[in-house]
């Protein structure tokens, strides 16, 4: 890679690494993991760089969220091992931190592609048509994973409807 090139691709990586962190937190639900993935995003795209200069976020996304499936698919088990049980959470003055936990753990429940299908649609705000190109299916795909998400979600943290319906949001 030559000085410009490097140059632009570190000011790529330090304007949008907590962009790209932000969505593997939620992917993964793990800061290691997290910081795991974009570190491997951000070596894929350095390696692409002159073909993808123009435009990296999309093609740094795409590899975000293929490296994350390929983690999610390798795991012999999906269980987080941890040295102490954590304490229930109790109920917290600030309604927007408990949400995000709450969020956070009903996320971590779902499968990678359907949590891969929310993080993009809700926490990224993007089209059906983006996502479905982000993740190599048809935008029919992803009206249907999204509605069975949003289902699961509803049986796997049945607490945010409660937090939701507190803060007036939503029907």
């Amino acid at each position: 890679m030559d000085s410009v090139a490097e140059r632009e691709f570190l000011e790529f990586a330090r304007t949008r690494t907590v962009a790209l962190l932000r969505s593997a937190y939620a992917l993964s639900g793990q800061q290691q993991s997290a910081e795991d993935l974009v570190q491997a995003a951000l070596a894929k795209t350095a390696a692409s760089w002159r073909r993808i200069r123009t435009d990296p976020e999309p093609y740094a996304r795409k590899v975000l969220y293929h490296e994350f499936a390929s983690w999610w698919r390798r795991r012999s088990t999906h269980e987080t091992p941890t040295g102490a049980l954590p304490d229930r959470l109790a109920p917290d003055s600030t309604t927007a931190s408990t949400m995000r936990l709450v969020l956070y753990g009903g996320l971590s429940r779902l499968g990678h592609r359907q949590r891969a299908v929310l993080v993009l649609r809700y926490l990224e705000d993007r089209s059906e048509r983006e996502v479905a190109e982000i993740l190599g299916c048809r935008p029919g795909t992803v009206a249907s994973q999204t509605s069975r998400a949003l289902a699961r979600l509803r049986v796997v943290a049945p607490e945010l409807r409660e937090l939701l319906d507190a803060e007036g949001v939503g029907p």
